[in-house]
């Protein structure tokens, strides 16, 4: 058999953006396998389990393959698998274009183009695939601009609101540190390629500590584990600024000349006492003190920090305190030291040119359209006016799946008066509440380019095979949409090679000296081909003592409002926000020292699954397979689970007063007590049917940035009786989910 080899980019939402080889048939164009590129200094040869499965999705039976429209009479709700053909008819393009374009229309003369909300998110993180033909098409429209907050907001406005930039400690250089605290972050599952440095790190005597809730795969292995209890880590935070501080054990030097609020910080953790870190927390104040020293006096200490921290009430405060850590310890000075969060900003792609907001000014409405927070969409499905939302367009995303407060999320979708278009590559439960279906390639099967958020490198993902089906890209899409409406402006008739050639700026002027500029000059579409599609950022002076290796603040540069790391923010003063981090309880939290009964609230962890993407590959039998030892169960501690009369493998029913769920028990080391966790995966494949974790949480909002509450989340949980009374067999006793031999212990 004669094949060859392209190169793509794995463009899921993950920070380690691997670069990908693809072998492909010559004679049929058929993938036959997907391998990590050798040469990609991140990926060095080898892909997650989830994405070396990828071919699974990339040709599943149930891969959403032509436009189809619902049938007539057939009502939006829950569909058992294979029963789409049933509910759907297959149409044209041309016919599906048309039919949107003129029903938007409509809907637009009629209630106000604002009555159209887009949704979407990371389902690709190309730039391309990401935010471009879409973003100029609902700004021509002046259609409401959607929120993005889902994942990343609060973290993110944290970080920013002590450094200035999204900057962090380069993957490569992990394997320098003598200390790696992995803070929220289950590294092994969800930032696998950085394990690699994390485990050269410990080969040559550095400490692996981990601070989640859970105890995930990296905790597991890790030298150390701290089961915080949820939404407490501000607590922590501070608590171990407190013992740095007390001890002298800061930076004193590198804090007087890099940062601003030093003594208001001093006296703002006076009172978070490791003693009462530890009632708050539930971290002994012995290991409180051992870490704050071991942090402070360990040469080079990094922090890897992930977005999980950052989703409960107090989240943004939690990754600010976070944050300031590596700035009170002067670890930005050292090779291999300083925090992770987020490598984006250095990407200073031209986001202007590729989405075009200059577009909303050429719309009906003449003017920026309103705003709607994507993690309040029950909301505005249910409740929003003037006007209220009657077109909902998905793409990237799975919001019946997804977005908080499930319950209220489905409710919207099932109006009659609402249009739904879902772009898709599998039959999602979103689609389920469709109108139309319209087929989107994966990475494989259109150009992109992107950046990352756990490392530096440019990367071009040139399309490997042909689109499976009529499956179309979104530029494609959204690029013949604007021509079924009419548009006349020139910028819809880019196509994605023009696209990737604004977005690097490659038109831009010698003199121009732009940051974005700057950062990005020198890389173009010829010179990533040359280098095989990927090339590392070209960092200016500005950002490093020397041009590599890179150490981001390593130089005391920041662009903040004072020109230094900020301990104290008048900014978010300003704004009506803590001018630093403080420790406020989430209303959702479970008090520590109340006793333990039958009828007392647990703490819920809606966890992401591991061997998911978030929703992503949840239909897939293999994913399922390596998923197998938490999917569709409820893990609690056995201490909780007696108190209730549980027993491993009883059927449980999780409730609150937003939603409730029936899931089987299994007994767990892997939670604490007062803690209960369970997956996200496909709600139709789950034995009730409609129902994941999110028919559990709230569309309350984090202190900075307006992102989701989802570990803000307290249940009861009780046993209940299968009406069926049967041993095996019962689809929603799903007897079947718990395999002999299979344990978490």
């Amino acid at each position: 058999m004669a094949t060859h080899t392209r190169r793509s980019v794995c463009s899921l939402d993950c920070p380690d953006s691997c670069g990908v080889l693809v072998t492909i048939d010559t004679e049929t164009g058929e993938a036959l396998r997907v391998a990590g590129d050798p040469e990609h200094p991140v990926t060095r040869g080898f892909l997650c389990g989830k994405v070396a499965k990828y071919l699974d999705h990339v040709y599943a039976p149930d891969r959403v393959l032509y436009p189809m429209r619902r049938r007539a009479g057939v009502p939006k709700g829950p569909l058992a698998p294979g029963a789409q053909n049933a509910a759907f008819e297959r149409i044209g393009w041309d016919e599906a274009l048309h039919a949107i374009a003129t029903r938007l229309g409509a809907i637009a003369r009629e209630r106000g183009p604002e009555a159209v909300l887009p949704y979407s998110y990371a389902g690709t993180i190309g730039t391309l695939g990401y935010g471009s033909m879409d973003r100029r098409f609902f700004h021509r429209f002046g259609a409401s601009q959607l929120k993005r907050t889902i994942c990343a907001t609060a973290g993110g406005e944290a970080f920013l609101s002590v450094y200035g930039r999204k900057l962090g400690t380069d993957t490569e250089h992990f394997h320098h540190a003598r200390l790696v605290i992995a803070w929220g972050a289950n590294i092994h599952n969800n930032n696998i390629h950085l394990w690699p440095q994390v485990e050269e790190a410990r080969r040559n005597g550095a400490w692996l500590v981990v601070i989640d809730p859970y105890a995930t795969r990296t905790a597991q292995l890790a030298d150390q584990h701290l089961a915080i209890h949820p939404g407490t880590d501000t607590a922590l935070a501070l608590g171990l600024m407190h013992v740095i501080l007390r001890d002298g054990l800061e930076d004193a030097a590198w804090c007087e000349q890099h940062t601003h609020g030093l003594a208001e910080l001093r006296a703002h953790v006076r009172s978070y006492t490791p003693a009462m870190v530890e009632d708050a927390t539930g971290i002994a104040a012995n290991l409180v003190e051992e870490l704050a020293r071991a942090y402070a006096t360990t040469k080079p200490a990094v922090i890897r920090l992930n977005y999980g921290v950052q989703r409960s009430e107090n989240g943004g405060a939690a990754a600010r305190a976070v944050c300031m850590l590596p700035a009170l310890t002067g670890a930005w000075q050292h090779l291999g030291g300083g925090l992770q969060l987020s490598t984006s900003g250095a990407f200073s792609f031209d986001s202007q040119a590729v989405e075009r907001p200059d577009l909303m000014y050429a719309s009906p409405l003449g003017r920026a359209a309103r705003t709607v927070n994507m993690a309040q969409l029950g909301d505005a499905l249910c409740d929003l006016e003037k006007p209220a939302v009657h077109a909902l367009f998905v793409y990237n995303s799975n919001p019946a799946v997804i977005a908080p407060e499930q319950r209220k999320v489905l409710r919207g979708l099932q109006r009659d008066d609402l249009f739904t278009v879902v772009h898709e590559q599998s039959f999602t439960d979103t689609c389920d509440y469709a109108d139309y279906v319209l087929p989107a390639t994966t990475f494989l099967e259109h150009v992109d380019m992107q950046g990352a958020y756990g490392h530096y490198y440019v990367q071009l993902s040139e399309q490997a095979i042909a689109p499976v089906g009529e499956a179309r890209a979104n530029v494609e899409l959204f690029s013949a949409l604007a021509q079924h409406m009419g548009y006349t402006e020139s910028c819809f008739s880019d196509d994605a090679e023009t696209l990737i050639a604004q977005a690097l700026r490659e038109d831009a002027a010698p003199e121009d000296t732009t940051p974005g500029s700057v950062l990005m000059r020198g890389i173009t579409r010829a010179t990533l081909r040359a280098h095989g599609g990927s090339e590392r950022l070209h960092f200016p002076s500005e950002h490093a003592v020397a041009p590599e290796p890179f150490r981001p603040f390593s130089d005391g540069v920041f662009p903040t409002p004072s020109g230094k790391a900020e301990f104290f923010s008048e900014q978010l003063a300003a704004q009506g926000q803590d001018a630093m981090p403080t420790y406020h309880p989430p209303v959702e939290l479970r008090t520590r020292q109340t006793p333990a009964d039958a009828e007392g609230m647990l703490q819920f962890l809606p966890r992401k699954s591991g061997n998911f993407m978030n929703s992503t590959f949840a239909n897939h039998a293999a994913h399922q397979k390596m998923q197998r030892e938490t999917l569709d169960l409820l893990e609690l501690h056995a201490e909780d689970a007696q108190v209730r009369g549980l027993a491993e493998g009883d059927l449980a029913e999780i409730r609150n007063e937003r939603g409730a769920l029936r899931l089987r028990v299994r007994i767990s080391r892997r939670v604490q007590p007062g803690v209960a966790s369970a997956g996200m995966a496909w709600s139709k494949l789950n034995p009730e049917g409609g129902k994941g974790v999110n028919q559990l949480t709230s569309q309350r909002l984090t202190d900075l940035g307006d992102g989701p509450t989802f570990y803000s989340t307290l249940v009861q949980v009780r046993r209940v009786q299968c009406a069926c009374e049967a041993e095996t067999g019962c689809v929603l006793c799903h007897v079947g989910a718990l395999e002999a031999g299979v344990s978490l212990e």
